[in-house]
C-alpha cells in the first residue's frame, strides 16, 4: 500500500510540474527517475508477496509443531503415568519377592531342622531294630518277628508263642521273650511302647468272660502290658494297650497259616519326637 501512495505522490508531481515548462535535458531526467521508481516498486511488491507467502508458510509450520508438542506432551503424560503405575506395581512386586524369599529361606531352614529330626529318628529306629533282632534272636524261629515300618519298630509275636489256645495267660515261653525285649527296652527309655492285640475271623466259643474277638484282643494286650510293667518294670507312663480285633489282618486269606498270622501280638516301638512336635507347632 504505501508503493502506491510513493506512485500517486511521483505522479501528482509530474502532474505539477507539467504546467511549468521543462528543459528536455530535465524532462528524459525526470523520465528516467520514474522508470527506475516503477522497477524498484514492482521489484519491492515481488519482496513483500515473497515474505507474505513465507509468513503464511511460517504460521503452517508454527501451527503444526504446536500440534504436535501438544501431542507429545499427551503421550508424555500417558506414559509418565503409566511408568508411575508401573513403577508402584514394580514395588509392590519387588515387596512380595522379598517377603516370599524371607518366607522361603524360613522354610527351607525349619525343613532342615525336621530333615536332621527324621534323619536322628531314622538312625535311631535303625538301630533300635539291630538290638532287638540280636536279643530276640532265639526266638526268630518262634514266630517273632522285627520290622520297621512308617518310621516305627515292630515285634510282632504270634500268639502260640505268648499264649496258649483261647487263653489271655502268657506262658513260659511268652515271658521269656516278653523278658529279652524288656531288657533291651530299660535301656532306651526314650521309646514309647504300644501293644496291640489282633485276632483272626473266628468267633470266640465258651471261653467265660471273653465275649469276642474284641475282648480277646484287648485282653492279650493288657496281659502283656502287665507282664512288662509289673514283672519287668518298664514305666507304665511309656506303655499303651489297645484291641483291635480282626480288623487289621497280615493276611486276608482262610487258610491255617493266614489265620495263625492274624492271631498275633504287636508290640509298636516308637522314638520320641518331641524336638519334631515342637518345631511343626511354631
Amino acid at each position: 500500500m504505501k508503493v502506491k501512495h510513493i506512485l500517486c505522490l511521483i505522479s501528482a508531481c509530474f502532474v505539477l510540474h507539467s504546467c511549468v515548462v521543462l528543459s528536455p535535458k530535465k524532462y528524459k531526467a525526470l523520465l528516467a527517475t520514474q522508470d527506475s521508481l516503477t522497477t524498484r516498486t514492482g521489484t519491492l511488491e515481488a519482496q513483500v508477496s515473497r515474505l507474505q507467502s513465507d509468513t503464511a508458510k511460517l504460521h503452517r509450520e508454527i501451527a503444526d509443531l504446536q500440534g504436535q508438542l501438544a501431542a507429545a506432551k499427551d503421550s508424555y503424560n500417558a506414559l509418565s503415568d503409566k511408568y508411575s503405575s508401573l513403577n508402584n506395581n514394580l514395588t509392590s512386586t519387588t515387596s512380595k519377592v522379598n517377603q516370599l524369599s524371607s518366607d522361603l529361606q524360613a522354610r527351607e531352614a525349619r525343613l532342615k531342622e525336621v530333615e536332621e529330626i527324621l534323619r536322628k529318628r531314622d538312625a535311631a529306629t535303625n538301630a533300635l531294630k539291630e538290638k532287638l533282632q540280636k536279643a530276640l534272636l532265639g526266638f526268630q524261629q518262634s514266630g517273632l518277628s522285627v520290622d520297621i515300618r512308617n518310621g516305627k519298630v515292630y515285634v510282632s509275636l504270634t500268639d502260640k508263642l505268648l499264649f496258649p489256645s483261647g487263653s489271655i495267660v502268657i506262658d513260659e515261653k511268652g515271658k521269656a521273650a516278653l523278658k529279652q525285649l524288656a531288657v533291651v527296652l530299660n535301656k532306651e527309655p526314650d521309646i514309647n511302647i504300644s501293644v496291640e492285640g489282633n485276632t483272626d475271623n473266628k468267633k470266640v466259643i465258651n471261653l467265660g468272660q471273653i465275649k469276642d474277638n474284641w475282648d480277646l484282643s484287648v485282653l492279650r494286650a493288657t496281659s502283656v502290658t502287665r507282664y512288662l510293667t509289673e514283672v519287668e518294670k518298664i514305666d507304665p507312663v511309656r506303655l499303651t494297650a489297645t484291641g483291635k480285633s480282626e480288623f487289621q489282618p497280615i493276611d486276608t486269606g482262610n487258610t491255617p497259616e493266614a489265620l495263625a498270622k492274624n492271631r498275633r501280638i504287636e508290640i509298636v516301638l516308637t522314638p520320641k519326637l518331641d524336638e519334631l512336635y515342637n518345631l511343626i507347632s511354631k
